[in-house]
């Protein structure tokens, strides 16, 4: 038992010996009280009370040891009511014991002394202690124990809730650990690939152009160096992520020999916005494979970012056949990566959509929830706030 429920029963039991005492002592029936002093009644009311403050925290631990259930109820049940008549015995032995040491005192005459209970029906103020009180123990034995029961019971569903809060707490940081884990792989996924075509696209000028071929590598390396230091974190913001992307068109750029025209724009309230790390690369990957490898002419791939309501809407766009031969790439690594990634880190509040685009071409759009760094700090400060 705890400090504060060891309290609580001294103080349960006193409260209930200051009663006792007050009630026997304006108990004006009994002739004794002339003659017995008015400490008696007292002392022996907080005698008896205290002997079962004592004897609470060992019928508490009865009541936890043999907890009752439908499959041992009848011989733990018979066990404890054993136990009690053996309690309820020995305290009313201890309480005559001491009653009985009050029956005789020097100072009383002959016949008050007689009239406080020295015989069988005397009916003197110690007869009501003195005497078979056993069932009267036996009782408070009872309420004691019914009393360790709703304790018990008590204390065995706070630590079934704080288990469930737990077990609760570890499944959700599990899930997050294993969701985050996906997110990892695909990224794993992703940069192989990514580094793959760029190399593959690097070949391509190593006879024709060697001077290209050097750019291209230095370019490379930027790309490589920023993906080993700040591509493994899921979001950044909108200008980071640009800022990479247009690493990566000056490689394109210089592989088409500049006959690719780059359009960027990126809305001023969106660009401190997050949005997942290399999200776009695939997506001008494939509008360069699928689209601007297609035509003859001057390619051409526009980039947007711009903020509608509540949403960040990204956009690369082409001027290449249309949706037709991106459908084909919408089966490859890239854009299944990109499909996955968003629906980890947004569930269904995202969306990627492949659309024709007026003209000639084809859109590829990705919408999330606006966040930007600020609105996370401020949201995070509140929620600590209310905690």
């Amino acid at each position: 038992m705890s400090r504060a429920e060891l309290l609580g029963v001294f103080a349960f039991w006193t409260m209930l010996a200051v009663l006792t005492a007050a009630n026997r002592l304006a108990d004006t029936r009994e002739p004794a009280l002339s003659v017995v002093s008015g400490s008696i009644p007292i002392a022996l009311a907080f005698q008896q009370m205290y002997t079962w403050a004592l004897l609470t925290p060992f019928v508490f631990w009865l009541a936890g040891r043999f907890s009752i259930d439908k499959s041992n109820a009848a011989p733990r049940l018979a066990l404890l009511l054993a136990i009690g008549v053996v309690v309820a015995f020995l305290v009313d032995r201890l309480n005559s014991s001491l009653v009985a040491g009050f029956h005789v005192r020097p100072g009383f005459p002959a016949a008050q002394q007689g009239g406080i209970g020295s015989g069988p029906g005397s009916g003197g103020f110690f007869s009501i202690l003195h005497g078979p009180m056993v069932l009267n123990h036996f009782i408070l034995y009872i309420g004691v124990l019914s009393a360790g029961f709703a304790r018990d019971y008590f204390l065995r569903y706070r630590s079934r809730e704080r288990e469930a809060a737990r077990l609760q707490s570890e499944t959700a940081q599990l899930q997050a650990q294993l969701a985050q884990a996906k997110l990892s792989a695909l990224n794993a996924q992703l940069n192989p690939h990514f580094l793959f075509n760029t190399l593959h696209a690097v070949s391509s000028l190593v006879e024709r152009d060697p001077r290209g071929v050097r750019r291209m590598i230095a370019r490379l390396s930027e790309l490589l160096r920023y993906t080993l230091d700040g591509g493994h974190e899921p979001e950044v913001i909108v200008t980071e992520e640009i800022a990479f992307l247009e690493r990566y068109l000056e490689i394109m750029q210089i592989r088409f020999d500049d006959k690719l025209e780059i359009d960027v724009h990126v809305a001023d309230e969106a660009r401190e916005a997050l949005v997942p790390s290399l999200i776009l690369q695939p997506l001008v990957e494939n509008a360069v494979k699928h689209g601007v490898e297609k035509i003859s002419g001057v390619g051409r791939i526009e980039i947007s970012a711009i903020r509608i309501d509540d949403q960040l809407v990204l956009g690369v766009c082409d001027n290449g056949p249309g949706p037709p031969s991106l459908n084909n790439g919408d089966r490859g690594v890239g854009l299944r990566n990109i499909r996955e990634r968003l629906e980890h880190l947004y569930g269904d509040a995202q969306r990627l959509t492949l659309v024709e685009r007026t003209g000639g071409g084809t859109v590829a759009r990705i919408e999330i929830p606006f966040r930007s760094r600020a609105e996370l700090r401020t949201s995070v400060v509140t929620e600590e706030a209310g905690e």
